[in-house]
């Protein structure tokens, strides 16, 4: 009687639900996201999506399905990416209110993505045991979409959850075989199993399908895996600069003085010091129009700037640290500005620069300038010139001091397009500013950075200006970090590499593969003609 009673209300809701299902759908969205830093309740991502299959799986319709997904999309990217209203506080050209229309703006062109796996699933509705590989093969496509068309967008894909709440990474521990997508698509099945046990059916299977979830989330992921011995030391620094100060030239030189002051040696060793995005305001390399360095470099003189870093970090030290280089015309007029990485020895000498290529829309440059700038929309960090992008991941042979892959800020979220597979590096930079990403975005930014290092079996180092900085190990550990808005400096050695994973070697084939597999089960077991309860 009494699991009568049970089934009797739980129907009673489903049915309050499917009344209500345009409004459930964006609440179970934001209740989706709460899965993600800083909140890290994966409990609420899981239920968020059982509550989205069972309002898909009783829509009467393929666009009712659709409206569903999208609503729920519209939720969930909403919260998810609050971090980005912070960005209009720091641009005097924009009101910062309009970040409160950006987010929700942005968010109606994400939850096309989870609209599209939602239709997908709403086919096999006939068949549950169908529908959960259907929905979960489509989410890993409509995710890996999400990451290249129109530039990609990649932030916050569900398999961020897999990380779990321990100092191991938890379901992510898979991520060398699966990839993130394919973590993605796993995180899906597992809310999923909820909605099932929702389902009448035999009790046993039930509580299986309940408990499963939970086991496998609370599971601390396997035992750090063994590489080689750690590699030269390094000193990692966070100067902690404010953003509106940032870029503000009459505090370039208190800004050298904090970081340098961070970063002297503290014994004659070799070293590697690392110094985030945005961590030298001068120009360092020479051939520019003299006016250019009159306005923003030490005495006027990229050879004296190289010069005095030299000094700072030491004759046995080579420096990794953020800049800017310039394209400048015959006439003397810049043409092009790139976001750069430039490797510096002790004697000031240039051995060799990175190029971001991953650029952030309105943050780096602003698409469709010519339309959007006369509206008064303009890049949501401070500065008036567009960045150009280089040319992809590239690995710079660092001679003694190893070989960096390096990923500046925003590029380190884009599964499989960090490392060149043909010059594997030993060690992954990734600098930052993630100063106006308000106190949300430097979490979830962290977690990111944590897959790659699990998917690609490499360390990963960042230096950010006002943090979360970190060195993470190549299974995904944190083995030491500064906290948001902290001044300090991290000292060790590299954390050594793994063997290549299988993910390395064939990227993004690994989820698409997974998710053909997954499709290709559903339509199987829509072919079955027996079943009973939860099984049909």
């Amino acid at each position: 009687m009494a699991s009568a009673t049970l089934a009797d209300r739980l129907a009673a809701l489903g049915l309050t639900m499917l009344r209500h299902d345009r409004w459930l759908a964006p609440a179970l969205g934001l209740l989706a996201a709460c899965g993600f830093q800083p909140l890290a309740l994966w409990p609420a991502t899981l239920l968020g999506l059982a509550g989205l299959i069972a309002l898909v799986a009783a829509a009467p319709g393929w666009r009712r399905a659709a409206l569903l997904g999208w609503l729920w999309g519209l939720g969930h990217f909403t919260l998810g990416n609050n971090w980005i209203a912070a960005a209009f506080t720091f641009q005097a050209k924009m009101a910062w209110w309009l970040g409160w229309l950006a987010v929700p703006g942005l968010a109606l062109y994400l939850a096309v993505y989870p609209a599209l796996a939602t239709v997908v699933g709403w086919r096999f509705r006939a068949r549950p045991l169908a529908m959960l590989p259907a929905f979960a093969g489509a989410w890993i496509v409509s995710e890996w979409a999400r990451g290249w068309v129109f530039t990609g967008f990649a932030w916050n894909p569900l398999g961020v959850v897999a990380l779990g709440p321990f100092a191991r990474p938890g379901l992510a521990s898979l991520a060398p075989w699966l990839g993130t997508y394919g973590l993605s698509g796993l995180v899906a099945l597992l809310g999923c199993c909820w909605w099932l046990a929702a389902r009448p059916g035999p009790r046993g299977a039930r509580l299986v399908l309940a408990l499963a979830p939970v086991v496998a989330m609370l599971l601390p992921g396997a035992a750090p895996l063994a590489g080689g011995h750690d590699g030269v030391p390094y000193t990692l620094v966070q100067p902690n600069i404010a953003e509106d100060r940032l870029n503000d030239p009459a505090n370039y030189e208190n800004q050298f003085i904090a970081t340098a002051l961070l970063s002297l040696p503290r014994n004659g060793a070799r070293r590697l010091v690392l110094w985030p995005e945005s961590g030298v305001p001068d120009y360092l390399r020479p051939g520019y129009p003299a006016y250019i360095y009159r306005a923003t470099t030490y005495a006027g003189d990229p050879v004296l700037a190289r010069w005095r870093i030299g000094r700072v970090i030491g004759p046995a030290s080579l420096l990794l640290t953020g800049t800017a280089d310039l394209s400048v015309s015959p006439q003397g007029e810049v043409t092009a500005a790139r976001n750069v990485v430039t490797a510096l020895d002790g004697a000031g000498a240039i051995r060799g620069s990175y190029a971001k290529a991953h650029l952030v829309p309105y943050g780096e440059y602003l698409p469709l300038r010519g339309l959007l700038a006369p509206l008064g929309i303009d890049r949501l960090v401070p500065g008036d010139m567009d960045f150009s992008p280089g040319p992809g991941p590239r690995t710079l042979d660092l001679g003694p001091w190893g070989k960096a892959g390096v990923q500046i800020c925003y590029e380190i979220v884009f599964s499989g397009k960090v490392v060149d597979r043909t010059h594997r590096p030993d060690f992954i930079f990734n600098p930052s500013n993630d100063g106006w990403f308000g106190s949300w975005g430097p979490p979830q930014h962290l977690a990111q950075a944590r897959l790659r290092a699990i998917e690609e079996g490499l360390p990963v180092l960042r230096a950010t200006v006002s943090g979360i900085s970190a060195v993470i190990e190549a299974d995904g550990r944190v083995r030491s970090s500064l906290p948001w808005g902290r001044a300090g400096r991290l000292d060790g050695r590299l954390p050594a590499a793994l063997p290549p994973t299988l993910f390395a070697r064939f990227g993004n084939v690994l989820p698409l593969g997974t998710a053909i597999g997954l499709l290709a089960l559903a339509m199987l077991a829509m072919r079955r003609r027996r079943g009973y309860g939860v099984i049909t």
